[in-house]
């Protein structure tokens, strides 16, 4: 019927098919996580804090000294 011809190209047709699919899913899933915000922030625990709280959080948990909190803390007011 097909005469020694076949529909089809070999191997490398199918590597191009994955190649082409696989571009596809990676391409939804980077469409999902740059809507959802997710990629943005970096999953960040401070997201929306202002940064004078974030510092006193840093303070209260012992991050940084107290003469590191009264520096930064000058220079967040003089903005």
């Amino acid at each position: 019927m097909w005469h020694g011809y076949y529909f089809g190209g070999g191997w490398w047709m199918m590597g191009l098919g994955m190649l082409f699919w696989g571009l596809v899913i990676a391409l939804a899933v980077w469409a999902v996580a740059r809507l959802s915000g997710g990629a943005r922030h970096g999953g960040s625990e401070t997201h929306g804090e202002a940064p004078l709280d974030l510092l006193k959080t840093r303070y209260a948990k012992g991050e940084i000294d107290q003469a590191e909190y009264e520096r930064v803390k000058k220079h967040l007011q003089e903005r």
